[in-house]
């Protein structure tokens, strides 16, 4: 299988009493730096026993090789990736509170103006007469190397978010005879259109209940799944705690409990991707739809007893840091925060500030 869209570096805080007002500081004794984005659905499938690859892009700023050394520790294939220069990893600070997280994202301007994925919504461009800053024309040049990594790989399944121009790439799939799996994020439904001929597309449509809920514009989730069985598109909805509900093409309804187990929610970042890519997984082993979806139950009880997308990075010290040195822009980058021609030396005092303080 191959995972297609972007990538984020995750800076994950845990559970906060309450988020900090102007000029406040909470604290928060669990922490960890993450990788999330496409890669978390490739991870799982890897750690499950398949090849698993993903297609993105990878510069050379911190995110990228962060997300390079966890491929290499976990086996993810980053063949299909493309290498570029300068930075394309999303920034996410993730902050745990109230029983479930909220986002600050920074997204490098190749990111921002559409070149990365196709379910990246259009950036007002900053001017020029380049058409290449048009998101446009970014985006499509985006999916048509998709299409070609489709060709030249020919992977069983194909993992990704819905775009203005994923449906080129998901005919060619389908024409090559590798199947879909579509999965969709809270606000896609403001382009229900282009949403909707995509799920006409996949072989396997796995949104969560809200964002079923919120597509289809119903009332609750019973109303949602009515309205979605003329889609002619298998559907997986997870349901968090409750498991997952399969609705097949010929209008069965499954409750799937199976695989669902009492775990402390530490994020529920990467709960959905790592289903899918449980399901994806599973199905490759040959496993029926119903008992497929119980493994990507087990998948998410996993993904929100961790902290991050696939969980903390690198060492077992808890401070998530990159498994090997690291370097960056030149300059080997050591776990201890010295770089490799500066010997490791005692932090002095700055005027005006004692040993150990800070400034704000």
């Amino acid at each position: 299988m191959i995972s297609f869209g972007t990538v984020f570096l995750e800076l994950v805080f845990g559970q906060l009493d309450r988020l900090p007002g102007p000029g406040e500081e909470v604290f928060t004794n669990e922490f960890a730096i993450s990788c999330g984005g496409a890669v978390t659905s490739a991870t799982v499938a890897a750690a499950a026993g398949v090849r698993a690859g993903l297609c993105t892009k990878l510069g050379d700023d911190l995110g990228s090789q962060v997300l390079a050394e966890h491929c290499a520790s976990a086996g993810v294939d980053l063949s299909p990736a493309a290498r570029v220069s300068g930075p394309t990893a999303g920034i996410t600070v993730v902050l745990n509170f109230d029983g479930d997280r909220g986002f600050v994202t920074h997204l490098p301007p190749a990111v921002s103006a559409g070149g990365m994925t196709p379910q990246d919504p259009p950036a007002v461009s900053a001017g020029g007469t380049n058409p290449h800053d048009r998101p446009e024309v970014n985006e499509r040049a985006e999916v048509e190397r998709w299409r070609g990594v489709l060709r030249a790989h020919r992977p069983a399944w194909c993992y990704l978010h819905p775009g203005r121009w994923a449906p080129l790439f998901m005919r060619d799939a389908r024409d090559l005879g590798c199947k879909i799996m579509l999965d969709i994020s809270l606000g896609d439904e403001r382009e229900r259109e282009t949403v909707m001929e995509c799920v006409r597309l996949a072989d396997i449509f796995v949104p969560n209940a809200d964002e079923l809920v919120a597509l289809t514009g119903k009332a609750d989730l019973a109303e949602a799944m009515g309205a979605a069985a003329s889609w002619d598109t298998e559907l997986v909805v997870t349901r968090g705690a409750a498991g997952a509900v399969v609705a097949g093409r010929d209008g069965t309804v499954t409750e799937i409990t199976r695989g669902v187990r009492n775990v402390t929610v530490r994020d529920l970042t990467g709960a959905g991707d790592s289903f899918a890519g449980a399901l994806i997984a599973a199905l490759l082993g040959g496993a029926s739809i119903a008992d497929a979806a119980a493994v990507g139950n087990a998948a998410g009880a996993d993904a929100v007893g961790r902290l991050g997308g696939v969980g903390a990075v690198g060492s077992g010290g808890g401070a998530g840091w990159p498994l090997r040195p690291m370097v960056v822009k030149g300059v080997e980058v050591l776990a201890r925060g010295t770089t490799a021609q500066d010997p490791p030396r005692a932090a002095a005092a700055r005027p005006g500030l004692p040993a150990g303080g800070r400034c704000r």
